[in-house]
């Protein structure tokens, strides 16, 4: 045997051999799927930017109030017609025209020159008037008590040709402070029980008040099944001590004649003094005046 024969077959590949030749080229690798890139943390003040420059689809842009124009509501309210609470009912319902078209929209404002249909009437606002009366007796403010007793708006007839009414109810024995209005907000506000402006009341009694009924009536009696909560109560410096002084929030003043009456007095006089602030200073008896603007404003937020 040839040596040269035998050292090339040996060194020669394998027939049987299942290894892989390391001579034949490898696939190529398959990349790597990559996921969705992270979004960067927006700001607040991005986000403020964004939503400021966002708009509503079908947005209108913001109208400005025009100086003359007034909301629908008040508009009714200053007519008389009803309260402002009372107003937005009415416009919900689809029962107030402007320019003969239905309004349900809420702060719709109105223009000089449109026409306002309420529940089938036109309307005509009226300026708000504010007086105040030193109210004389024999007078009242029922409509029911014959000729012997007249009313307390001839006292103010000529003051305004608006439709005024007194806020409260006096009878003819009962004299001082008495306030007229046009304002239906207002004559609404005062007759609330909830309401919490104070009136002051000087009471003639036909006899000493003593002073364990006075202490009762300081703590507050139950009248009729109602509660009532005097703020205070007192004898008037050097007067007799059946002049009382009384301190309460009713506008009502036969509340005042019933709280007398309930300990066994009997009530002569009943004097209004002071109503929510308002004095009968420089206002003499059967004088009227019109409220300034500073009494109007703090008349609104007692």
């Amino acid at each position: 045997m040839n040596n040269k024969e035998g050292n090339n077959k040996g060194k020669g590949p394998r027939a049987n051999s299942s290894r892989p030749n390391s001579n034949k080229p490898k696939p190529a690798m398959q990349k790597r799927a990559q996921g969705p890139k992270k979004a960067k943390p927006i700001t607040k003040v991005e986000e403020e930017v964004a939503a400021k420059a966002a708009k509503k689809p079908n947005q209108a842009p913001k109208r400005q109030k025009a100086a003359d124009e007034i909301r629908l509501n008040k508009y009714i309210a200053n007519s008389g017609a009803c309260s402002r609470r009372d107003a937005d009912i009415y416009i919900q319902s689809g029962n107030v025209k402007v320019n003969g078209v239905p309004v349900i929209e809420m702060g719709y404002m109105v223009k000089p020159g449109d026409t306002v249909n309420f529940d089938g009437a036109v309307l005509t606002p009226e300026k708000k008037e504010y007086i105040l009366l030193n109210k004389p007796k024999n007078f009242t403010t029922a409509f029911d008590e014959g000729q012997e007793y007249r009313n307390v708006l001839e006292l103010v007839r000529g003051s305004t040709n608006a439709k005024i009414a007194a806020v409260g109810r006096m009878d003819k024995n009962t004299t001082g402070l008495l306030l007229f209005t046009n304002d239906t907000d207002m004559l609404r506000k005062f007759t609330l029980p909830s309401q919490k402006s104070s009136k002051i009341y000087q009471v003639s009694l036909d006899k000493n008040l003593k002073f364990e009924d006075l202490e009762k009536i300081n703590k507050g009696l139950v009248l009729d099944g109602h509660r009532v909560f005097v703020e205070d109560i007192s004898y008037i410096d050097n007067e007799p001590k059946s002049e009382i002084g009384l301190k309460l929030r009713s506008s009502n003043v036969k509340v005042v004649r019933a709280i007398f009456e309930n300990f066994d007095y009997d009530v002569l006089r009943i004097d209004r003094v002071a109503f929510a602030g308002l004095t009968k200073k420089n206002l003499p008896r059967g004088n009227w005046r019109f409220l300034t603007e500073q009494e109007i404003i703090n008349l609104k937020n007692v």
